[in-house]
């Protein structure tokens, strides 16, 4: 096996999560809206012939789901979760190496496994049979020299049939690898993205077959040293190591557009200290806390009619900590100083930053708040009761528990795994 990292990542990783619980949805035409059912944000193949677009809003696509009987449903972020969670677990039986990149996709390095294999594409092909006979979830396989090939190799085994879901550029001969790369866009190269690409095309670099044989010293000259990078990784030659800790986050932000307009004072603190709330975890889960907290409301920019009213202001702690109770008594003190009434909302948002570890974190010579024992014991616990017994198990009060702002998801399916209520019946 000469690849040395595999790339995993599941086909219409949200749409293919409903289809797994929901078999009359094979084949149907099936979009995921997002947040309060605004946009499509996932689509099956069936919707992507039909020519509609990522984040496409479904207001705008009402009459072509009537004329092809497109179904939408609501984002169940718990059930994609969990069902990441279940596909992670499952690579991590090929290789104990594994960098989760995204939700939907896994790098796996595979140096020393060589003999465990005849072959990489009989280990991907293995791969894709264990994942859908135990989750019932479709997935492509690549195999590349580097991360940035393995990606490619992963994009060629989605378009191209021939490769059955798997490729393996090691098994390619330079021809074959050739023809491939001179057929696909330069903006499919991991980490070239939109603005690099049009750069790189005002160049004459069109394709990934004319980026690989850019001599790597004009790269670096052009664009700098991560596309220098770039170029190694496209010739084989790995830079990029496989992250296997996620560093911390330097900054956390929680924020939803409302499920409807909000127009008090009391219901902006309810989804303020809301998201204070869930901020506040990420923090202590990556064992970090912060130094102060940027509070932003602002109003609905498409309803022209409405008085528009946006603001935004950080309020500094008086020491750092992880605190929830801490951070929304500043949080709600900074938005009470930006509220104006009169107004209808439809977004408030938090942002902690100056983020540092705890180890990192200079002590004061005064009393801390929300920063000493028993601050971080309490916490502790009521992190380990909400992973126990599902989250908002244990809240601060001012989080509320009636929440009418809440995003809408009125088509959302049941969260079949997560959720006893919701766990389907099979009758024999």
């Amino acid at each position: 096996m000469n690849s040395r990292f595999a790339l995993i990542d599941v086909n219409n990783f949200y749409v293919s999560c409903e289809r797994a619980f929901n078999p009359k949805l094979e084949n149907q035409p099936l979009v995921v809206l997002s947040n309060n059912d605004g946009c499509a944000v996932a689509r099956s193949n069936e919707v992507k012939t039909l020519g509609v677009k990522m984040a496409t809003p479904w207001f705008q696509l009402k009459d072509l789901a009537k004329k092809h009987h497109i179904v939408a449903l609501s984002s169940n972020y718990t059930l994609y979760g969990d069902m990441s969670d279940r596909v992670m677990t499952i690579l991590r039986d090929f290789s104990p190496n594994v960098e989760v990149y995204s939700i939907d996709e896994c790098f796996l390095n595979l140096n020393g496994l060589n003999s465990l294999w005849p072959s990489a594409t009989q280990m991907g092909q293995t791969m894709r049979q264990r994942i859908h006979q135990w989750l019932g979830l479709p997935v492509c396989v690549g195999f590349g020299a580097s991360k940035t090939l393995a990606k490619l190799a992963n994009h060629i085994a989605k378009k191209q049939p021939v490769f059955n879901g798997v490729c393996d550029l090691g098994l390619l001969s330079s021809e074959q690898i050739d023809a491939l790369l001179s057929n696909i866009a330069v903006r499919e190269v991991w980490g070239v993205g939109s603005r690099i690409g049009l750069k790189l095309e005002a160049a004459g670099i069109k394709t990934v077959q004319a980026l690989r044989n850019t001599p790597t010293s004009w790269l670096r000259s052009k664009f700098g040293v991560v596309m220098e990078r770039t170029g190694n990784e496209l010739n084989g030659i790995s830079c990029l190591a496989l992250e296997e800790v996620t560093p911390p986050r330097k900054q956390i932000i929680s924020s939803r557009s409302f499920g409807q307009l909000v127009y008090t004072l009391p219901e902006l603190s309810e989804s303020v200290a809301s998201y204070v709330s869930s901020a506040a975890e990420k923090l202590r889960g990556q064992q970090s806390t912060c130094d102060a907290i940027k509070i932003f409301v602002h109003t609905n920019p498409f309803r022209e009619k409405d008085p528009q009213y946006s603001n935004s202001i950080t309020i500094p702690l008086p020491n750092a900590s992880s605190d929830t109770r801490l951070l929304i008594r500043a949080a709600l003190f900074g938005l009470e100083r930006i509220y104006q009434p009169g107004f209808a909302y439809k977004k408030t948002g938090v942002m902690l930053i100056g983020i540092s570890s705890i180890v990192m974190s200079q002590g004061s010579l005064f009393k801390e708040y929300g920063a000493d024992e028993k601050s971080i014991k309490l916490m502790g616990v009521m992190d380990q009761l909400n992973r126990r017994y599902g989250r908002n198990t244990v809240s601060v009060f001012s989080a509320g528990n009636q929440k009418s702002w809440i995003m809408r998801r009125k088509i959302m399916s049941p969260c079949y795994t997560t959720k006893w209520h919701d766990v389907p019946v099979a009758y024999a």
